[in-house]
């Protein structure tokens, strides 16, 4: 268990304390060493005394002697003596030998051993014992002694004399009244402590209230500047200097603090710059939005945005909260204006700044401010070079621009509002190009396939509802092969787009066209009948023929069409085989020559019908039979060239022919036997993968529609589990050939899968605007990003761009991608580079009916 801290001293009880301990050690101290020299100051005092005494006895003594004094007259001169000094002197005399021989013997012998001494050295001896003191003077025989002792030898000790004094009751009797007089005068040390401790606490306790009050007093950071400590006079230099450097400390702080109001001000605007899904709808109306909760906040008028879209061409775009008058839109364009070109490079022309005013409430009472006001009021953050978004700069204009805390905050907002804003248009811009290009041909910017067969769909439908014809065009350039393999993939891009614009000019308004691939072209001409179908068509055969493109050695290539028709409803009921119609009809017109326009004749349409009837046949007998086999097409990782991975295709045999899925794939989904196609051809990879023990990972294309089958899922479980296939080895690929109207049902079957371990991939990935809603809505491990793309991207920037932007963006969402279509080294060299990490076409490997890995690319 811890031992609590304990609580800390006052310093007016420690000045208190201390006072009280100095002083009684210092009064003990002095009384100790007043005692001592007192005491040795008596001593040597009393030691002089005792022997000018002793030598004035001995003097008598002496000169009594020689006087003729016997023994009974120095006994009545010693008793008379003590009587004078009866507690402190005493004295005794001793006889020599020769002086006992000749008056015989006392009746006592000398013990001292100090008069032995004297008596045989002949010379005076004192002796200190405690408070007493002995005094020895020897008599020595004079010549006139000799009248008397008649024995007695000149020089010869006669007698010693010893005088004793007693200094004991002296001694006390003086340090008791030392004792008296220092007990007298004890109090005095003790009140003068109180009298100094109190002094010391009152000027410190008035200092202390002094910096209590005024640090009360500081509630918020503005209160700092009122905070005033450096000129206290407290009466001691220490603490003068404490609240000096206290003083210094406070206008460091009031330098770089920033108080918590600000600090929850700065949080209340960040909140506001939250990017959501609904941010990237318009960005022109989430900037308005910012600038109205920003206005709850603080009081702003006008935010500005500077996007630089050339090298000498800038855009600003100034947002008012309320409408300003003509002359405060100008102040504020001229200081816009001379900020960028103090920030950056001089521009010149007014031409190259274009302003665009966006008002957020119009309804509001017009705003004018003076140019003081404003130049005063606007803080603004200019780069040297576009970031995202092409955004060069940002500024607000807010009277809390004037205030300097507030300002620090604007200042430290303007990176993230210049980013935020920057990202909005970013992600608005590139959000609208996938949307566009989900819907047409990045070459020609025509309806791409998939576009074309949703809107042949609608048009069957609202050609069923009100009754009316309308006509199918199947366009196939002619020689276009050659074309390119002459003059060079740059110039067949130029080429198709001068076709698609050809084609284009001989259309009525509401006539549908599209790239339905390569070099085939697709056009719905939109109420009509035969006869006017015919003249669209015959239009834009001749059209094509006088078409001339002029390539870059000066040489003029033409180009020529066949064109195939189908009238619906004469010649199909559904879009599917309209189109399949149209395509025969095409396949006719080249077999006659080429630059044909082949019209349907009734023989025409009893052999295209008959050909659907056999390959009907041939599907369901080859279902029947289990005559589905399977091939594999390696997949290679980029990083390596390792093939880690095969996609499974479908294949019919019928006797020596092989059918590719292609031919037959929608008439299967026509016919409704789609899902049993897809049984049979997983069971025959099971098979496969067993007997050979692959472990590579399997990527199997699925319809949307076979998912969602209550059947789909035991039927796949019960196949893994049959042939010991893991499950997360199999990758299912989503198509768009049927669209799914039930998203919610879709997830929730592939969530169903995810949880029993089995992988998705969307495939075509970028071909059509499901993926997107795919990639956003389900659970996807791999996108295969659309080949049609990756095949041009080398020669089209266009490709180029939206093939990296599909890259960034599975990125993002943690998926693996794969680009398809890689028909050289140079489109798997550009692939890698760009960090998509599996590649898959003719140069990776052929399909083959097995698991032969090709050689490695390195």
């Amino acid at each position: 268990m811890k031992n609590k801290p304990s609580s800390p001293i006052t310093l007016k009880r420690f000045i208190v304390i201390a006072s009280l301990a100095v002083s009684s050690i210092t009064f003990l101290i002095v009384l100790a060493v007043s005692s001592y020299i007192y005491k040795k100051h008596l001593e040597n005092s009393l030691t002089r005394l005792s022997g000018s005494i002793s030598q004035q006895i001995f003097n008598s003594i002496h000169q009594g002697m020689e006087r003729g004094w016997t023994r009974i007259d120095i006994d009545r001169f010693l008793t008379q003596f003590r009587r004078a000094f009866p507690e402190t002197f005493t004295a005794a005399v001793f006889r020599s030998e020769a002086i006992n021989r000749q008056y015989g013997t006392p009746s006592t012998e000398i013990t001292d051993s100090d008069a032995q001494r004297v008596f045989a050295k002949g010379t005076p001896h004192s002796r200190r014992d405690g408070d007493l003191i002995s005094q020895y003077y020897p008599f020595k025989a004079e010549e006139q002694c000799r009248t008397c002792h008649l024995t007695a030898r000149t020089g010869e000790v006669l007698g010693v004399v010893r005088v004793t004094e007693d200094f004991r009751a002296m001694r006390q009797k003086a340090m008791h009244d030392i004792f008296v007089i220092f007990a007298l005068f004890s109090p005095f040390p003790l009140v003068m402590s109180f009298l100094v401790a109190g002094y010391i606490n009152r000027r410190i306790g008035a200092a202390v209230d002094i910096l209590s009050h005024k640090v009360q007093t500081v509630n918020r950071v503005t209160d700092l500047t009122t905070l005033e400590l450096g000129n206290q006079h407290t009466g001691f230099a220490e603490l003068d200097n404490i609240f000096g450097e206290f003083g210094k400390i406070v206008e460091r702080i009031r330098k770089v603090a920033v108080g918590k109001e600000m600090l929850e001000f700065e949080i209340q605007v960040l909140e506001r710059f939250i990017i959501t899904s609904e941010s990237i709808k318009d960005w022109k109306e989430r900037v308005a939005y910012l600038l109205t909760e920003v206005g709850k906040v603080m009081q702003v008028y006008t935010m500005f945005c500077i996007f630089q879209v050339d090298d000498e061409v800038f855009d600003i775009e100034i947002f008012w909260k309320h409408p300003p008058t003509a002359e405060t839109k100008s102040i504020m364009e001229e200081i816009i204006r001379g900020r960028i070109k103090e920030e950056r490079v001089k521009i010149d022309m007014p031409a190259s700044i274009k302003v665009v005013h966006n008002i957020v409430g119009s309804q509001d009472a017009p705003l004018h401010l003076d140019r003081a006001a404003i130049e005063l009021q606007t803080k603004s953050l200019l780069l040297k070079a576009p970031q995202i978004g092409g955004v060069v700069g940002i500024g607000f204009q807010s009277k809390m621009a004037t205030d300097p805390i507030r300002s620090l905050v604007i200042d430290s907002i303007l990176t993230t509002m210049l980013n935020v804003v920057g990202s909005i248009k970013a992600i608005y811009k590139y959000t609208k190009d996938l949307e566009y290009y989900a819907t047409r041909d990045p070459l020609t910017n025509l309806y791409n396939q998939r576009v074309f067969w949703e809107l042949l769909g609608y048009e069957v439908g609202r050609a069923e509802r009100h009754d009316y014809s309308f006509g199918l065009l199947l366009i196939d350039l002619d020689n276009f092969k050659c074309v390119n393999d002459t003059h060079g993939h740059l110039f067949g891009d130029k080429f198709l787009t001068k076709v698609g614009a050809t084609i284009h000019e001989c259309l009525r308004k509401g006539d549908i066209l599209a790239r339905y691939g390569g070099d085939e072209f697709t056009v719905a001409i939109v109420e009509a009948d035969k006869e006017q179908v015919y003249m669209v068509a015959n239009r834009i055969r001749e059209a094509l023929e006088e078409m001339a493109v002029v390539s870059s050695e000066g040489i003029t290539v033409r180009g020529t069409a066949s064109i195939g028709m189908a009238i619906f409803p004469i010649h199909a009921k559904n879009e599917k085989d309209l189109f399949i119609f149209a395509d025969n009809m095409t396949y006719k017109a080249k077999n006659s020559g080429k630059n044909r326009l082949v019209v349907p004749t009734e023989d025409d349409v009893i052999e295209v019908f008959k050909k659907s009837g056999e390959l009907s046949r041939t599907l369901i007998k080859a279902v029947d039979e289990k005559l589905i086999t399977p091939y594999f097409q390696p997949i290679v990782a980029t990083s390596d060239g390792a093939v880690t991975c095969h996609e499974v295709l479908c294949r019919i045999e019928i006797g020596n022919e092989v059918l590719p899925a292609v031919e037959f794939i929608e008439m299967a989904e026509a016919l409704g036997i789609i899902s049993k196609l897809d049984y049979i051809l997983m069971e025959k990879v099971f098979q496969k993968v067993r007997a050979e023990r692959h472990e590579g990972i399997l990527f199997i294309n699925l319809s949307p529609k076979s998912l969602i089958l209550n059947e789909f899922i035991p039927t796949i479980i019960r196949l893994t589990h049959t042939y010991g296939i893991a499950h997360e080895k199999i990758v299912f690929e989503l198509t768009e050939r049927e669209t799914v109207k039930n998203m919610t049902l879709l997830e929730r079957f592939v969530e169903e899968l995810k949880l029993e371990g089995f992988k998705f991939a969307i495939d075509d990935f970028g071909s059509g605007f499901s993926s997107f809603q795919y990639i956003r809505r389900l659970p996807v491990d791999f996108v295969k990003i659309e080949g049609v793309f990756v095949r041009n991207m080398l020669n089209d920037p266009k490709d180029m761009a939206f093939v990296k932007t599909l890259a960034v963006l599975a990125k993002e969402f943690g998926i693996q991608s794969v680009a398809e279509y890689i028909e050289n080294e140079e489109l798997f060299e550009a692939v890698r580079k760009m960090g998509i990490d599996y590649a898959q076409g003719y140069h990776t490997g052929m399909p083959t009916p097995g698991f032969a890995e090709p050689p490695r690319i390195v």
